[in-house]
């Protein structure tokens, strides 16, 4: 017997907890259990979804007046729960106190903390105290202990994070980060991200929603969504991962300036990018990728990255049948395309970079995890075209469509600014054959002498002379994807929950 008359359909993976439940006087007080002895009963918290992909935590309690029919009813729950194998029973919490509006303590002990204590899941919680403490602790730290790692924070946080864990695998693995070519080790150790920075892209484009309870939510149920790694490189030296934006020119120029801001608070990229656009700088150099064949699509398709994308899928089945064929030794010697020009922007997005401001993102059909990036190329045009480009990212319009925009999807490419092709004697051989081809007709007087800055995931990178390549499904995160139709997911199961009137 239950009280409510309503049915919930509730699949087991999307139940958080089962508990016992006390009876109390102003329960015995409604009428229907005036003449039960002493009723029994049990709350199932479970997931509930809500719009624009934002997740809850909702309960239902059932009372019965048979005392071993509601233990069985509790014994049998949980050992459904226990079934459930992807779920961390152990995490390791990262909190940077100072990110964004500094609420990150706080939004984990308020909203976070009580639901993996309900979910029964141990936590070990660091606060950082400055600048790649996370990374370094990664480095020294029993990661075998740990289903997860989970960072508090903004796009910063889960940067440092990730550069400790992959650094950590690469360690363990004795493989040299340094070495551009090296075939990097897969992390199984997934990240969650529970949002609280001034910007939160990644978690945007990969649960849809910038909300912690959702974010924790996706943590407890143990959701799985691999994710494509760019690493960059100058030199045979390592400078960075990349999972989002690798910016040069444009976005590059805004992050630069907004640095110097930051007493601004979030609103120093409104400033900086409009001193950006006003400034409408164009950088010259060339460009040489490797367009990825093996992927399913183009960026100018209408084929979003959805929960269990077969693009996804696919497109990593034959990357691996490609490496089987040839392995990488030979990949270098794979079709590369030259362009070289002026340039206000070339963004390469391993993501579609969706936010709330631009919710189709800088190339809204990127795939999270297909083993290739969307590389965008903006010519050098007019004002008033460059701004109809970037007014396209916050409409419904083919924001690709214009004769000075060219997107290509990659799977590694090489950077050389203009001004250090001339200098200097020292770019790498594969950059002199593939670069020196080219004769060098551009007048002085027309070009913009001085160099841009990578934007990497929102941290500056200096170099104007780049090596990247994407490296497929390198880590995993607590998340699974945007789902098509909240409200349609929720009422569809195979193995469900009834509760019955």
């Amino acid at each position: 017997s239950c009280v409510h008359t309503e049915n919930h359909f509730v699949p087991t993976s999307e139940i958080i907890a089962v508990e016992e439940s006390e009876f109390n006087k102003k329960q015995r007080n409604f009428g229907k259990w005036q003449k039960m002895a002493k009723p029994h009963g049990f709350t199932v918290y479970y997931v509930k979804k809500a719009r624009n992909h934002r997740w809850r935590c909702s309960d239902v309690t059932f009372w019965c007046a048979d005392e071993h029919l509601c233990n069985e009813w509790i014994q049998a729950l949980k050992e459904l729960l226990e079934l459930q194998k992807s779920r961390p029973k152990q995490l390791l919490v990262y909190i940077n106190p100072y990110g964004g509006k500094r609420q990150g303590k706080r939004i984990y002990e308020q909203k976070v903390a009580p639901l993996f204590s309900l979910a029964s899941i141990s936590t070990d919680v660091v606060i950082t105290e400055h600048a790649n403490h996370a990374k370094d602790n990664l480095l020294e730290v029993n990661i075998s202990k740990y289903d997860g790692v989970v960072c508090v924070g903004g796009d910063g946080m889960f940067s440092e994070v990730m550069h400790g864990l992959i650094g950590r695998m690469q360690k363990d693995s004795g493989i040299d980060q340094n070495n551009p070519k090296a075939p990097l080790v897969q992390c199984n150790i997934r990240i969650g991200i529970i949002p609280a920075g001034s910007t939160d892209c990644i978690c945007y484009s990969t649960v849809g929603i910038s909300d912690p309870v959702t974010s924790a939510l996706h943590i407890i149920v143990g959701d799985c969504q691999p994710l494509d790694v760019s690493s960059v490189h100058h030199n045979n030296t390592f400078l960075k991962y990349c999972v989002s934006l690798l910016g040069y020119g444009f976005y590059g120029d805004i992050l630069k300036d907004s640095e110097k801001k930051r007493w601004m608070g979030p609103m120093r990229y409104d400033y900086s990018g409009f001193k950006t656009f006003l400034s409408h700088h164009y950088y010259e150099g060339t460009i040489s990728f490797q367009p990825a064949k093996h992927t399913l699509g183009s960026p100018r398709d209408k084929d979003s990255c959805r929960t269990g994308c077969y693009t996804c899928k696919r497109s990593e089945q034959r990357l691996a049948e490609q490496r089987k064929e040839c392995g990488l030794k030979h990949e270098d010697d794979e079709e590369w395309k030259v362009i070289k020009g002026k340039f206000l922007a070339i963004n390469a997005v391993n993501m579609s970079c969706a936010c709330p401001r631009s919710p189709k993102g800088l190339s809204p059909a990127a795939h999270l995890a297909d083993g290739s990036a969307d590389l965008i190329l903006v010519r050098k045009c007019s004002r008033f075209d460059f701004l109809r480009y970037l007014v396209r990212h916050t409409n419904q319009d083919d924001q690709f469509d214009f004769s000075f925009v060219d997107v290509y999807r990659v799977k590694s490419f090489q950077f050389t600014s203009k001004l250090l092709e001339d200098n200097e004697s020292n770019v790498t051989d594969i950059g002199k054959k593939r670069f020196g081809q080219f004769c060098r007709d551009h007048p002085a007087c027309c070009c913009n002498i001085a160099n841009s800055t990578w934007n990497c995931d929102g941290e500056t990178l200096d170099s104007s002379a780049i090596e990247v390549r994407v490296h497929c499904q390198l880590m995993k995160l607590f998340a699974r994807g945007i789902e098509e139709n909240c409200q349609e997911e929720a009422a569809y199961s195979q193995s469900s929950i009834e509760q019955l009137r």
